[in-house]
């Protein structure tokens, strides 16, 4: 049991275990989680613009090949979503379907196993 004189000194252990362990457990997590949806979107957003700059450079050189004519050119629109379509099908089919939890669980630290 505590002595008297020792309960203030207690206290002010306690209360910097308790900020010790919410900053560890809370806040340095948050801040791993945060970087990492940074970067997702940054690479998501990167990924859109290259789809859209790619599309319609190919967009513009399916019509440059094609006879110049208004029905050429709508044909060329068609068949130029028609292999959008298809490329975004192979995309989905070929992306795996892997959920946040099926990530196997790097160690944070050396000798940390949680």
């Amino acid at each position: 049991m505590a002595q008297l004189q020792d309960i203030p000194r207690l206290t002010g252990e306690f209360v910097e275990l308790a900020k010790n362990y919410l900053l560890q457990e809370t806040v340095e997590p948050a801040k791993r989680l945060g970087h990492f949806a940074g970067y997702s979107i940054g690479a998501a957003a990167l990924w859109a613009a290259a789809l859209v700059l790619l599309s319609v450079a190919g967009l513009r050189a399916l019509i440059g090949v094609l006879p110049s004519d208004a029905y050429w050119e709508a044909l060329g629109y068609v068949l130029f979503a028609l292999v959008l379509v298809g490329f975004i099908a192979l995309l989905i089919k070929l992306v795996p379907d892997r959920g946040v939890h099926d990530v196997t669980n790097q160690p944070h630290e050396p000798g940390d196993q949680t």
